[in-house]
């Protein structure tokens, strides 16, 4: 269907309102002169397409070259999160996203990554891929960067592997869950987590145990006893919720906000109320969680600035310049709503 004839010309006024800048401005970005900030200039061509208008031809910018984006799966909303940022960013530095998603009897990462360099693909940005999995072969990593393929991790720091990286910090996540949950008086709780090999599991899990020590002096095997390890999903955490609340726990933190949905499934499925009877803490803060019942107590994830921060680096080393093979660590943030509340009696 064709737009109608009074939006196939953008009214400055509208854009420049949308923008958040001036109609001449505005007019300049329009009539592709120069003197505009790229930040700007972004922001213009940003409300062209949120208002609906075709981007005059002159304003077709020529692709500075493809940049492929891996990840695991697009059923937890906090992947399809961070995707679009990234597309975001990569598109404001002029390069093309080209979107690469694992799915159970699709493609592997390996079959993924000859595809993109088929393609000719100017860089890689990894997200909780097999970096993150310290039973993986750090080898493929190695083989990448001797073919001259700059890459960077997300989620899943490896020292063996030679790349930038940029990681949450899962060992304060899981810190600031537990003393949440014990500044409202639960002395009984427990994590559950994903699978043990993971870098983000085995750090939260970490954090978890010292948390227990600091606030009730609990020694690490004990601890560590109240820790679940299962799938980063709903039906993982009502499985790992399961055992928690048969070991009497009224508190339970999750490794996701999926995770946490399913905890508190298992909690309402025999009879328990969330928060009456059992407490309830995500990780993730994915988009429309706070829409939940009742709406999700969780630790959210930097997604904004760590999606920035990684295609920032990338481009740096695609364009050349040095860039450390370090580990660059995101302080996450507690946000408190529904699923949390004082212990009964």
């Amino acid at each position: 269907m064709s737009a109608p004839a009074s939006r196939a010309t953008p009214r400055l006024a509208d854009l420049a309102a949308q923008a958040q800048v001036s109609e001449a401005t505005a007019s300049r970005v329009l009539n592709g002169r120069a003197g505009v900030a790229a930040a700007t200039r972004q922001r213009v061509l940003a409300a062209l397409d949120v208002l609906g208008y075709e981007r005059p031809v002159r304003l077709r910018r020529r692709s500075a070259g493809l940049v492929g984006l891996v990840l695991p799966e697009l059923t937890n909303p906090i992947f399809p999160a961070f995707a679009q940022i990234i597309e975001q960013s990569l598109a404001g530095h002029g390069y093309t996203p080209v979107l690469c998603t694992q799915m159970p009897g699709g493609s592997t990462e390996d079959e993924l990554v000859e595809q993109l360099e088929e393609r000719g693909v100017t860089g890689i940005v990894f997200l909780s891929g097999l970096h993150a999995d310290t039973g993986a072969d750090p080898a493929r990593y190695h083989r990448l960067r001797e073919r001259g393929v700059p890459y960077v991790l997300i989620n899943g720091h490896r020292p063996d592997i030679p790349a930038p990286s940029v990681s949450p910090d899962d060992g304060a996540a899981a810190r600031m869950a537990v003393r949440h949950l014990a500044a409202l008086g639960h002395t009984r709780i427990g994590l559950a987590v994903g699978p043990e090999r993971f870098v983000p599991s085995h750090r939260k899990a970490d954090g978890f145990t010292a948390a227990l020590g600091e606030c009730f002096g609990l020694p690490p095997e004990d601890a560590e006893r109240r820790v679940r390890h299962t799938l980063f999903t709903v039906e993982g955490g009502h499985a790992a919720a399961d055992t928690l609340l048969d070991d009497g726990c009224t508190g339970l933190v999750c490794g996701s906000d999926l995770m946490a949905l399913g905890a508190v499934r298992a909690a309402r499925g025999r009879g328990l109320a969330v928060p009456g009877a059992v407490s309830v803490v995500g990780f993730d803060d994915s988009p429309l969680i706070a829409f939940t019942d009742p709406p999700l107590t969780t630790v959210r994830q930097p997604v904004q600035a760590m999606a920035a921060a990684a295609v920032d680096t990338l481009i740096e080393e695609i364009q050349g310049h040095p860039v450390r093979h370090t580990e660059f660590v995101f302080q996450p943030e507690l946000v408190v709503r529904g699923s949390t509340g004082a212990v009964r009696g």
